[in-house]
């Protein structure tokens, strides 16, 4: 934990989670999750937060315990990770607003929102989230989904059809994507300096 943690701060990482799974851990979202000790992890939270040497590198704490051993468990791990020194607090596979805010009580840390699709978690607007004391959400397979989604369409399309100008309507334009990834700068920068080395 403290090597990794002093790794994730030399790349300039400004914050990290550790979480309360087994080493061979599944996605939060899925059933037989398995997770270590309160005190395991307490002993992970404490090596992480003497590794650091940045005071505002941030350590969150994920627990996966309410799955596991049911809420109220689960506040009492918050309570022991944030009591070890976590400074963030992120409760997996949340199934009603209220634990949000049951956490942000018992714990008196940031809380963080992972809403995710097709999982356990209701798909919570931000207002809600806030009205619920949740500081951070994360979002962190939407576009993945949606993307994944469209390449299937797209590659469907090509083995049925031979091409794909059935498709280009739904497709990023050569002009957006250039403008997306700043390329046209780029391509000043060559210019530049072709034009030097020919001068």
């Amino acid at each position: 934990v403290a090597r990794t943690v002093k790794s994730i701060a030399k790349a300039g990482a400004a914050a990290l989670h550790i979480e309360d799974q087994v080493g061979a851990k599944r996605c939060g979202h899925r059933p037989n999750k398995a997770i270590v000790s309160k005190e395991e992890m307490v002993d992970r939270i404490r090596a992480a937060v003497d590794a650091r040497t940045d005071p505002n590198f941030v350590i969150m704490a994920r627990t996966d315990a309410l799955a596991v051993e049911g809420l109220e468990a689960a506040l009492d791990r918050a309570q022991a990770y944030v009591d070890a020194g976590a400074d963030m607090l992120f409760p997996e596979a949340i199934t009603e607003l209220s634990m949000y805010r049951q956490f942000a009580d018992v714990a008196q840390v940031p809380i963080l929102a992972n809403i995710t699709e097709f999982g356990a978690t209701p798909l919570f607007t931000t207002d809600e989230l806030r009205s619920a004391n949740v500081a951070m959400a994360l979002y962190p397979l939407s576009a993945f989904r949606a993307m994944n989604r469209a390449a299937e369409k797209v590659y469907t399309v090509l083995r049925q059809e031979g091409t794909q100008k059935n498709v280009i309507d739904i497709m990023q334009t050569r002009n957006e994507l250039y403008e997306s990834i700043n390329y046209y700068q780029f391509e000043e920068k060559l210019d530049a300096l072709y034009r030097n080395k020919k001068s």
